[in-house]
């Protein structure tokens, strides 16, 4: 069998960036390279292996299966090298940390505590990456995942850090008219087919049959307060990590005082406690503080 020589370090760190930012002009800003120079690595790297890592489109770049193979390992590579480097030389100017995490948790709940935790933390680049599907957690290495529902699927070890309570949106004008929980069926209601709890858990707890529902199937509570935020129907809130998106929407509760406690959690998840590098050990510290108030706040309210 032909041995392949290791690629050439500055290769790898080029194809990570790229990767994950599925673009050379981001990874060329964050190395601070042009993109045609992040385009040569690339290339160089591909001609090395003799396997094509990217499938290039005008303004974007989407890792092949090759690629999306590759990437875990390569993260893995780099992670390993910066930590024992630090370690035995003095710790490095920035070490990188890896998070993957659901989007709304990520949008709603991250997004507006990030310079909390880098202004703690400057010695951290958090890289911070999202998903949706258990597909988009299963091929890419990351330090910690922020999941949804049952955590014993991604890591050995978990910390549960908030729930989340529903209760029906919508633009103030159709709000308005929504005295009863029987208005609701009179539009279309935006469902995330991939919650265990959506309308229907909701009409158990307003004990309302939903006969005749009309249902509007989307992904993600993302795209549900996008759409709703259009007037296309009634979303479901998911306080408190949707609280921010539905803002940013214009969405107002349709029923005020009425909301049904949700039937999963969200997780902090891990390999074990005992093998997390330091920035990782930071950011649960400081994320399971942050999402403490959060947690009490929802339990007490519902």
């Amino acid at each position: 069998m032909d041995r392949i020589r290791i690629p050439s370090l500055n290769w790898l760190r080029v194809f990570e960036a790229a990767a994950r930012t599925e673009s050379f002009a981001r990874a060329a800003a964050e190395l601070n390279m042009s993109a045609p120079a992040v385009s040569q690595q690339v290339k160089a790297l591909e001609t090395h292996l003799g396997a094509t890592l990217f499938t290039r489109h005008p303004h974007a770049v989407r890792l092949t299966e090759a690629g999306r193979a590759y990437l875990p390992s390569v993260q893995t590579s780099l992670v390993s090298l910066e930590t024992s480097t630090a370690g035995l030389f003095g710790r490095a100017r920035e070490e990188r940390l890896y998070v993957q995490a659901v989007h709304i948790f990520a949008q709603g709940v991250l997004a507006p505590l990030y310079t909390d935790f880098t202004a703690q933390h400057p010695d951290i680049a958090l890289m911070l990456t999202t998903g949706n599907a258990i597909g988009d957690f299963a091929h890419a290495f990351s330090d910690l995942k922020i999941i949804f529902g049952a955590p014993s699927a991604f890591g050995r070890s978990h910390d549960l850090l908030l729930g989340e309570t529903l209760y029906p949106v919508a633009r103030p004008e159709i709000a308005r008219a929504i005295a009863t929980p029987a208005d609701l069926l009179a539009y279309p209601l935006l469902e995330v087919a991939t919650h265990r709890a959506g309308w229907p858990h909701v009409f158990d707890g307003l004990r309302l049959l939903g006969a005749g529902a009309r249902f509007l199937m989307v992904d993600s509570t993302v795209m549900a307060a996008a759409l709703a935020g259009q007037g296309a129907g009634i979303a479901l809130a998911r306080a408190p990590a949707s609280d921010p998106i539905m803002e940013a929407q214009g969405l107002v509760p349709c029923l005020p005082g009425v909301a049904v406690p949700g039937l999963e959690f969200y997780h902090l998840v891990y390999p074990e406690g005992g093998t997390l590098r330091r920035p990782a050990r930071a950011f649960r510290t400081w994320l399971l503080d942050r999402t403490a108030p959060l947690e009490a706040q929802r339990v007490r309210a519902g």
